[in-house]
């Protein structure tokens, strides 16, 4: 937990107190005077502006004359589709949904950061780790779905006299996926705001505007890695021996 409180979490915590402890009671935790820690309500403020968004956007779709918005997510879907198809083959459209989920809320959670008065959830290590979690829950339910039990075919190796190697090594190796994902993330944007708070506090002209741009692309670019590695994770499961 950080060791001060944003604006908004002080909000929640001295309004919803009483609210963030019936949480903690629910998932067996302590209460405590201060519930809510800074990640949790960035990730809520997250939920909240994507599903202002979308709700806002979806009145207005239109064929013929889509607006500015309806075109940016149109980018958007189109590229997170063509990603999955060239990754994972003619089945590559049935898990974009969650491919452009993990896009668009590690996207605005590392953007968010650049706001003043806000910090990136994605900078405290349990939100990266949730998200990897999932993948790792992900790609594994859609290849026993996709293969039944001979999904753990792949764990023997291509030589059943090596499985007592190949079996330990295959179980290390998929462990390793979430925390690696998690890793990754959580470094690059740690750093990142790290970095861009310590140039705001130094000066406010050229600098910080330059970091601020480099901040943006870091961003982009760890929630692309992170759906990327999600759609090769699941290209793996659902393959077919051929």
């Amino acid at each position: 937990m950080h060791e001060h409180e944003i604006w908004l979490t002080r909000l929640f915590n001295d309004y919803l107190a009483g609210i963030g402890n019936l949480l903690l009671t629910l998932f067996h935790q302590q209460p405590s005077d201060r519930p809510w820690a800074n990640f949790i309500v960035m990730q809520l403020l997250v939920v909240a502006i994507i599903v202002v968004i979308f709700a806002l956007l979806r009145p207005r779709l239109s064929v013929d004359t889509p607006s500015p918005e309806q075109q940016i997510f149109e980018l958007i879907y189109d590229f997170v589709n063509g990603q999955a198809d060239d990754q994972i083959g003619h089945d590559g459209h049935r898990h974009v949904i969650l491919f452009g989920t993990f896009f668009i809320f590690i996207l605005f959670s590392n953007l968010i950061g650049i706001i003043p008065g806000f910090e990136s959830p994605t900078q405290v290590v349990y939100v990266p780790a949730g998200c990897a979690v999932v993948s790792f829950l992900y790609y594994n339910l859609v290849g026993i779905r996709k293969n039944g039990l001979g999904y753990f075919k792949h764990f023997v190796g291509p030589i059943p006299a090596m499985a007592p190697l190949m079996i330990p090594i295959e179980i290390i190796s998929h462990f390793a996926r979430p925390l690696s994902l998690t890793i990754r993330l959580f470094a690059n944007m740690y750093a990142g705001e790290q970095v861009t708070l310590v140039f705001l506090s130094l000066t406010y002209f050229i600098a910080p505007v330059l970091f601020m741009g480099l901040h943006i692309f870091v961003s982009l670019l760890q929630a692309y890695i992170f759906m990327l590695l999600s759609m090769m994770y699941v290209a793996g499961a659902v393959a077919e021996e051929h």
